[in-house]
């Protein structure tokens, strides 16, 4: 662990002062674009770098967070080594090291960057619930049920849930990804696969909630993503309890029925919501203190994690 850590603590030392909206051209064959990362093949594996683009309501923003995307990928290559044994991950093997080798010629992008086995992605997105917030909190509101689930009526905003639950959506490359129940949820990929995946959520939600607590923070809510090789076997992929899938709030500052401060995206998203925009392109324009707060919640996260 102290491994990574300094490595982390090297990096964040040199984060840049201004946004990485596009990697430009790497010596590799460029096999996607998203939200966020992009995507290139090494042949045996793929090489996903993260930009410092900034999505929201699954729409990208103008501008990006200048050092995002390599914060999200150093927490998420923290995580990685925290729950090793809980189940197998995406990452290659002596990963570090290839990823010094293969982009010596490209060091701004080292940080950012994750070498990954060639796997299957599951078109389901993970997502475990441990408090009443997001768009959990909204369904509430509307139904008096968080989806699938019934609940109490007298809950508040945010308030902490009975046990966590389990809230499956679609996972899409374009539009935007809906919530299903575990029933629809095990038709897409099948149910000895669904509670795989369900019962390896609730455990690396529990073990991240644990670390989280002891660095006087909530783990709220996250998300997974989850992938096969050709024998059928699941690794988790992609990102792991970063603030991008993830709602932090700091612990001593939590109080049910009201909005939390926040190390995630939820800072941008309340500043939307408070907005004039009507959630469709064009995206707006972010005024500088939405941004650099934004810089500073997740840098903070990561700190708080890590120390």
């Amino acid at each position: 662990m102290e491994k990574r850590k300094n490595r982390i603590q090297r990096f964040l030392n040199h984060l840049e002062a201004s946004p990485i909206l596009n990697i430009g051209n790497l010596p590799y064959p460029k096999l996607a674009q998203g939200k966020v990362r992009e995507i290139y093949d090494l042949e045996d594996h793929l090489l996903i770098v993260a930009s410092d683009r900034l999505s929201a309501f699954d729409v990208i923003m103008h501008q990006g967070i200048p050092g995002k995307g390599a914060l999200l990928t150093q927490l998420s290559l923290f995580w990685f080594d925290q729950i090793d044994t809980l189940l197998p991950n995406h990452l290659a093997d002596d990963h570090d090291d290839q990823i010094d080798e293969i982009l010596k010629d490209y060091p701004h992008l080292q940080s950012r960057s994750m070498i990954v086995k060639k796997l299957k992605p599951l078109p389901l997105e993970a997502v475990v619930r441990g408090y009443l917030a997001g768009s959990g909190w909204k369904e509430y509101q509307k139904t008096g049920k968080l989806f699938q689930y019934e609940l109490g009526s007298d809950l508040l905003e945010n308030s902490v849930l009975s046990k966590p639950l389990f809230t499956p959506t679609t996972k899409v490359n374009e539009g935007h990804d809906m919530p299903v129940t575990t029933d629809q949820a095990a038709k897409i990929v099948g149910r000895e696969v669904l509670n795989q995946i369900m019962n390896c959520s609730f455990d690396i939600y529990e073990k991240g909630q644990s670390f989280a607590q002891k660095s006087g923070l909530i783990l709220a809510d996250t998300k997974f993503e989850f992938g096969q090789d050709e024998t059928g076997q699941i690794y988790l992929i992609d990102e792991i309890l970063t603030p991008d899938s993830s709602r932090y709030w700091p612990a001593n500052e939590y109080k049910p029925g009201f909005s939390q401060a926040s190390y995630d995206k939820q800072y941008v998203r309340d500043f939307l919501d408070n907005s004039d925009w009507d959630k469709q392109l064009p995206a707006p324009t972010l005024p500088d203190f939405v941004i650099s707060g934004t810089r500073e919640r997740y840098r903070t996260a990561l700190e708080k994690l890590i120390q």
